[in-house]
């Protein structure tokens, strides 16, 4: 082999080494003291779950790197899917769109989805409780390293917001890895 295939490869084993760790860092960091998502509350009726959402809180993910002014736009889709558009904006005022699909998996309750942004790759997306009004939804998945609180309201009032963040600790997550989510 020679020594400039040789160091290349070195090289891409060396980033794979370090991606992979990074990955376990973060599977940790918020597995901490959450062992056991808790199942979905509530059925979803995805007509009157569709729509914008606002982002109030998450734990923060690389994907969502200096994110702020998070939305979330569901639409259902004749084939029983549903259009997802996730937006935000960069520190530097510049918007990042993310569109994606997403299917329903478990059909009983239709708060189990799987939710894909590149192409065959889907991630679960668990509608863990709701607002009877769909005002507010917690969402999570079963391994407990994604939560993100939602509201219809960009600025619902404090008391609401801290309401949420308690019934997310009440769930298993550890609500001191929330980031906070500034809403223009």
């Amino acid at each position: 082999m020679r020594l400039t295939a040789r160091f290349a490869l070195m090289t891409a084993l060396a980033a794979t080494a370090l991606t992979l760790s990074g990955c376990a860092t973060l599977l940790d960091r918020h597995s901490v003291g959450n062992t056991a998502v808790p199942e979905p509350a509530k059925q979803i009726d995805l007509a009157r779950y569709a729509g914008r959402w606002y982002e109030l809180a998450r734990y923060e993910q690389g994907f969502q790197k200096d994110c702020d002014g998070v939305t979330a736009d569901y639409t259902l889709r004749g084939d029983g899917r549903i259009d997802v558009l996730n937006r935000c904006r960069k520190p530097d005022g510049k918007i990042s769109d993310a569109k994606g699909k997403a299917k329903i998996v478990d059909t009983q309750t239709n708060a189990k989805l799987k939710v894909s942004f590149f192409g065959p790759f889907y991630g679960d997306y668990w509608v863990l409780d709701r607002a009877d009004d769909y005002s507010w939804a917690i969402v999570g998945e079963r391994s407990g390293r994604y939560l993100w609180i939602l509201s219809r309201e960009a600025a619902p009032p404090p008391e609401r917001l801290a309401g949420l963040i308690a019934r997310a600790g009440a769930m298993g997550y550890d609500t001191g890895y929330l980031r906070m989510t500034s809403q223009p």
